[in-house]
């Protein structure tokens, strides 16, 4: 089959034409040349594909049924050449990326908002799942991208940092002054308040929890919630202290609205970046889309 493939391009062709004289010119290659491509396909397919007579040559029946899959098979190729012009000319592509709802929000929305005004006709799958996801998703080939916090051990991996951030306790000042009402013996608000935690699937609660083994820090009321968002509003209605990224919660923190609460050892802060897979090769979307963040000034 691969080996007809330039015969199939001179019968088509000629059979456009409907004579061989012409059908060199366009292929700017010799008329015995033509015919005896002509004869190899035909002898290939033990069938007669041409009536030859004094004005040209004319398709046969068999002709006719082999013309019309030889078409369809061209126009097909046709209009992949059109779909890859269309995709160099006008930045079309698909790049698929793999992040949790909280860095979603804080860390890649702020490039797509401006890329895509940048490259309105890009198509974006964004996988919304926990950073544990997003890895075994990059390791599988299933995404080209995911934003995640960067682990400690980095197989067939690259990285590339964009963000750093903090991890905080904070309360409302009104959960604060009511801990202290409550309180008899000053006691401190983490050990004995409702501290409220990210669910043990999170990769946060794993920084989290490493950081409290570290410290032999133990909390007597844990509440733990789903998403960074809904523990911010918890926190901001004064249902107890949330444990959240200082980054998600700065506008809050300069209106008062949150205070934080201090430690006498600042939870080691986290570098959020983007990663993608070494063993799998980036398509052109998904290159121009990282030389973009580069020039963001990310991290070093």
């Amino acid at each position: 089959m691969e080996q007809n493939l330039s015969l199939y391009r001179v019968f088509f062709t000629v059979a456009n034409t409907g004579n061989i004289s012409r059908a060199a010119r366009e292929l700017y290659i010799s008329q015995p040349a033509i015919s005896k491509s002509i004869n190899k396909l035909e002898e290939g397919l033990n069938t007669t594909l041409f009536v030859r007579n004094s004005r040209g040559v004319t398709l046969t029946d068999e002709g006719r049924i082999l013309y019309d899959y030889v078409k369809t098979a061209f126009d097909a190729l046709a209009r992949g050449e059109e779909e890859l012009s269309k995709i160099h000319s006008l930045g079309v592509g698909h790049i698929r990326i793999g992040v949790s709802t909280t860095l979603c929000k804080y860390i890649l929305l702020p490039y797509l908002e401006e890329y895509v005004r940048l490259h309105p006709h890009l198509k974006f799958t964004i996988e919304n799942q926990d950073s544990a996801q997003t890895i075994a998703l990059l390791e599988q080939h299933r995404i080209d991208l995911g934003v995640i916090a960067q682990p400690h051990y980095l197989k067939n991996m690259e990285f590339m940092p964009v963000a750093e951030i903090e991890d905080i306790f904070v309360c409302s000042p009104s959960y604060m002054e009511n801990f202290r009402v409550r309180s008899a013996h000053n006691e401190d608000i983490l050990t004995e308040g409702t501290v409220m935690l990210l669910d043990q699937k999170n990769m946060t609660r794993h920084h989290i929890d490493a950081y409290l083994n570290d410290q032999q820090l133990t909390f007597s009321n844990i509440l733990e919630v789903s998403t960074m968002d809904l523990l911010i509003e918890f926190a901001r209605i004064g249902l107890g202290v949330g444990c959240c990224i200082k980054e998600c919660v700065q506008k809050e923190l300069d209106a008062g609205i949150l205070t934080q609460i201090p430690l006498e050892v600042p939870i080691p802060h986290r570098i959020i970046g983007f990663a993608t897979t070494s063993l799998m090769p980036q398509n052109n979307a998904v290159r121009q889309f990282l030389d973009f963040i580069k020039t963001k000034a990310p991290l070093k």
